[in-house]
């Protein structure tokens, strides 16, 4: 018989919980985790939309106000200052041809970035017309206008633009033109896309059966909730624009010479720089450079920004 003084308590074989033990856990739960995530996403998007923004606004302030910052033009040619260095009456010194390279970048701004702009925004026009009329209106006209642009995606983008601009010819409109029509495509495919799952909705039924007409379902309804993802893409096409229209001026398909253009005047001085003159190839690149990330912050910043709000 066990000594009462060391007989176990009652329910000594069991550890009893203090009682914020049995209180129940407050922890970070699924949802708040995912808010809080989405809160850093969203910060995140609004710090590259901040940047892309005011590098851009900085470009924006070059482009106006171009004729205020260089008392030279940019086909002005002073012929006593041939390659001059930077510095003295040159602030970025002279090409072969004795023209001032500051002006002739800050000049190159408006056109590369007015090229840019306008092209994708014609192809936008473009591609957003013909994904709306083939995503809503569906079969045949769906298969034959996915297979023209079947064959244009089938070339590289930039081969594209090569063969259309030797075509054409070089000169603002065609350039325009060219750059348009190798990017038309994607957005006829994103809208075409968004425009399928849009068209079986209840409010787009609605009003087809209130008896509006197909052409007013698609303005009124359908094409305002189906730009999206355009919105968010064309930033960033402004800056591949860019590059394209460079990459056709430097390869003599771009703007005539001698019109102020970046990627021409890079061009043109390649070889200054193997011989140690490297300001007459090296400013423009530097421009195109910070110009196209301004374009790429912005358009990742409003892709973020989209992401988030879908999470």
């Amino acid at each position: 018989m066990p000594d009462a003084e060391h007989a176990p308590e009652a329910g000594a074989g069991h550890v009893r919980k203090p009682d914020d033990a049995r209180a129940p856990k407050v922890g970070r739960t699924p949802k708040a985790g995912r808010v809080r995530e989405a809160g850093g996403d969203r910060r995140f998007a609004s710090s590259l939309i901040t940047a892309g923004s005011a590098i851009l606004l900085l470009v924006a302030v070059a482009v106006v106000f171009a004729p205020l910052l260089t008392a030279w033009g940019p086909e002005e040619i002073d012929p006593l200052a041939s390659l001059a260095p930077p510095g003295g009456a040159h602030l970025l010194g002279t090409d072969l041809n004795g023209m001032d390279v500051w002006s002739r970048v800050l000049y190159a701004a408006r056109l590369d970035v007015g090229i840019a702009v306008a092209a994708v925004a014609l192809a936008v026009v473009a591609g957003s017309f013909v994904g709306l009329v083939a995503g809503y209106r569906g079969g045949w006209p769906d298969d034959v206008l996915m297979r023209v642009l079947d064959v244009f995606q089938a070339f590289p983008t930039f081969i594209l633009a090569l063969a259309v601009a030797a075509l054409l010819g070089g000169g603002t409109a065609n350039l325009v033109a060219v750059i348009a029509l190798v990017n038309a495509p994607a957005y006829a495919r994103l809208v075409r896309a968004e425009v399928r799952s849009i068209r079986e909705l209840p409010f787009v039924e609605a009003s087809r059966t209130s008896g509006a007409s197909f052409w007013g379902v698609l303005w009124r309804h359908v094409l305002p909730n189906s730009l999206t993802p355009v919105r968010v893409i064309a930033p960033l096409n402004c800056g591949w624009a860019m590059l394209t229209l460079a990459g056709l001026s430097f390869l003599g398909l771009g703007v005539p010479v001698p019109t102020a253009e970046w990627g021409a005047m890079i061009s043109l001085g390649t070889g200054d720089v193997v011989a140690g003159r490297w300001w007459t190839s090296v400013p423009p690149g530097l421009f195109l450079l910070i110009c196209v990330l301004g374009f790429s912050l912005l358009g990742e910043g409003l892709q973020e920004r989209a992401d988030s709000t879908r999470r």
